[in-house]
């Protein structure tokens, strides 16, 4: 049978291939039927703490923890935070837990109409300021261990900035610093947007509309092609529930709160502030000058979302002189959930805490 093409492309091939993809097709139906409701959040954990909507949680391990000053994770509000416990084998949580850390994580809920005048203020000040309060009190220590994941991290560099006698060490994920760096295509088009206009009209920002326009930043990957590579896992339950446990968590986000959104567009992606100086919480001035405690960032190789050179500038600009960087070969998630991750990430972490807790 002649071939066809530079790729010397076959009829029988072809045949082949369509007569594997209906196989797969068939067997991926037998797949899904047996499948249960995938879940995620695999590490016991109990509420300690509620603000509105806000909740303060302390995860349980397998052993108690050694170490003396309470680590507190503050994720992003654009996505859930059971990413860092997203499975038992794809677990921050479990990582430091394991290395005995003392972990809670503040879960911001979802906001609905009643939170649209929710601001940074109330983000950073009252929702972590009271977190870490009641750490504080709880344990009977003067600070606690900061560990601030993307916007959280900002947040985190923020509240550090204003409170540096409440946090201990602070460590930042993931987080940008410079929201103009070249090569940062979410800065870039969140710089074109009327955010007065957006929020003024829509009052809290839809869920969907971040979702899509995350999406949109590698349309063809995120798309299309993953969905027709699960094709090849449809006959593998282990995959197709990782696979689906994955989807669950990127479509479970919550609305952004007008205010809050509109502060935070304006002063970080639109005014780079951290950088060029004027960002503002409440009354107060925020300069990174002030982050006097030891700092340990790590940040993503391969992140589309936060650039290397969007995290890296944090050295130039904090006032520590106890700074550490951690490269991570991987990207924005797999900083979680890869199997490298698992490995160093955790590790890193309780290392750079334990020598600091001398």
């Amino acid at each position: 049978m002649d071939a066809f093409g530079p790729l010397n492309i076959t009829a029988e091939a072809l045949a082949e291939e369509a007569a594997k993809f209906q196989r797969k097709l068939e067997a991926g139906i037998g797949t899904l039927r047996g499948m249960d409701e995938v879940h995620f959040g695999v590490t016991a954990r109990e509420e300690v703490w509620r603000d509105g909507k806000t909740v303060l949680y302390r995860y349980r391990g397998e052993r108690a923890p050694t170490a003396h000053v309470p680590l507190l994770i503050a994720y992003a509000l654009v996505n859930r935070p059971y990413m860092v416990d997203l499975q038992s084998d794809r677990s921050l949580v479990k990582g430091l837990l394991e290395r005995g850390q003392d972990v809670y994580i503040i879960d911001w809920g979802y906001p609905d109409r009643s939170d649209k005048f929710l601001t940074l203020e109330d983000y950073i000040q009252r929702f972590i300021g009271g977190a870490i309060d009641h750490l504080r009190k709880a344990h009977g220590v003067p600070s606690v261990n900061l560990l601030g994941i993307c916007q959280g991290g900002v947040f985190s560099l923020c509240y550090s900035a204003l409170n540096p006698g409440k946090v201990r060490n602070l460590i930042t994920m993931v987080t940008p610093v410079d929201f103009h760096t070249a090569d940062n295509m979410l800065s870039n088009w969140n710089r074109e947007i009327d955010v007065d206009l957006l929020v003024d009209t829509l009052g809290n920002i839809p869920a969907d509309m971040m979702n899509l326009t995350y999406l949109m930043l590698k349309p063809w990957r995120l798309f299309a092609q993953k969905y027709v590579g699960m094709v090849d896992i449809l006959d593998d339950r282990k995959a197709m529930e990782d696979f689906l446990r994955m989807e669950k968590w990127i479509f479970d986000s919550p609305d952004q709160a007008g205010e809050a959104f509109r502060e935070f567009n304006t002063q970080f992606f639109q005014r780079n502030g951290f950088v060029k100086g004027g960002v503002r919480v409440g009354d107060e001035d925020v300069h990174l000058g002030m982050v006097e405690m030891p700092v340990l960032n790590i940040y993503a190789e391969q992140d589309h979302l936060v650039p290397p050179d969007a995290s890296r500038v944090l050295k130039d600009l904090a006032g520590t002189d106890d700074y550490t960087e951690l490269s991570f070969k991987g990207g924005h998630i797999g900083i979680y959930v890869s199997g490298r991750a698992q490995k160093e990430v955790p590790q890193t972490i309780h290392d750079w805490l334990a020598k600091r807790s001398r």
